[in-house]
């Protein structure tokens, strides 16, 4: 028997993390922690309201009383910490919502953690859900980022998520706090809040809106299926070593232009359109502030440490998550108009 605190789990990947733990591991209970801000939706986790091990808790990873009252009423020994503002263009605009949450959102999670389990830190786990953004960025050459990459962040966001990398390892160093820290790259999928580019160009594909895409569209990202990122966090929070790092990656490089045509040809064809209809709808806009041309995770630790690797080729889960939008109209429809947030 657990008592396991999944902080964010009414977010893109919380809510696939949460399903995960509700559904593999009976025998623990699951708090899914969420304040319910715009990225929160209720809906993500809809089906897990009658499961017996499944309890929701709406708080503010912000409010250091709550993190404390939560984590010790309910008597909590495992956290996966999810909760994070995430959206760049967001925190070029707003720096300081991105620092509250994610970096003091974060140090109060530790502490209160820190408080309750003094006594024994034996079969206890502080499990933080991080990004490659923290490692900078990387030229257009084979170079990858490993667990030793050095930090260089460049956005306000990336260098929120690095300094909250650096509060839990300091934890970990300076008090033993039982700690795994993991750096992801782009994830994508069902749930996911769609001012992000994949829903975001579905559904203006849907719509016939423009699809506008930064300076060339050169930029390179690595793509990981959200379910294979909620089977990697199982594994780490659970078999991973204490006070490690565990990149994980999709070993699955794209130009932002070459998936943006695959995502075009995907959406047309499933919406019974000719081939390549939506292509007039690519335009070009300014390139944002600060826009690092290329992120590339390694996870060869990850693989040969824990045994995982991605289950999906790009191709099968962009079609898996193409079909799951057109399928969940109503679902984007709620998010656009607002009403989700009625929920």
């Amino acid at each position: 028997m657990r008592n396991i605190l999944i902080t964010g789990g009414a977010g893109f990947i919380g809510s696939h993390v949460v399903k995960r733990f509700v559904k593999s591991y009976p025998h623990y209970q699951i708090f899914n922690l969420d304040k319910l801000t715009y990225a929160g939706n209720p809906a993500n986790v809809k089906e897990m309201e009658e499961m017996p091990n499944y309890r929701f808790v709406k708080a503010d990873i912000c409010d250091f009383n709550q993190m404390r009252e939560v984590i010790t009423t309910f008597q909590i020994d495992g956290i996966i910490h999810l909760a994070a503002e995430s959206h760049v263009d967001r925190s070029i605009t707003d720096p300081f919502s991105f620092a509250r949450t994610n970096v003091l959102g974060t140090l109060n999670l530790l502490q209160a953690a820190k408080e309750l389990w003094k006594e024994s830190y034996a079969n206890k786990r502080f499990y933080h859900v991080s990004t490659d953004e923290v490692y900078g960025a990387l030229g257009l050459d084979n170079r990858l980022f490993t667990e030793v990459t050095a930090y260089d962040p460049h956005s306000p966001y990336a260098a929120s998520k690095a300094s909250s990398d650096h509060f839990v390892r300091a934890y970990h160093d300076t008090y033993g706090l039982p700690v795994v820290i993991s750096n992801c790259s782009n994830n994508y999928g069902p749930n996911q809040f769609p001012e992000k580019l994949i829903p975001l160009f579905i559904n203006n594909i849907r719509h016939n809106k423009p699809l506008p895409i930064y300076g060339k569209g050169e930029n390179v990202r690595d793509w990981l299926y959200v379910e294979d990122h909620a089977c990697a966090i199982d594994l780490i929070f659970h078999e991973g070593a204490d006070g490690e790092t565990y990149n994980i990656g999709g070993f699955n490089e794209w130009k932002n232009i070459d998936l943006i045509r695959l995502l075009i040809k995907t959406t047309d064809r499933l919406m019974g359109r000719d081939e390549g209809t939506s292509e007039k709808l690519i335009t070009f806009v300014t390139d944002r502030a600060g826009h690092d041309l290329r992120y590339a995770i390694d996870a060869t630790k990850l693989k040969n440490e824990l045994g995982w690797e991605p289950s999906l080729q790009f191709e099968e889960g962009i079609e898996k998550t193409v079909l799951w939008y057109l399928t969940h109209q109503e679902w984007l429809d709620d998010i656009t108009s607002g009403a989700y947030r009625n929920l």
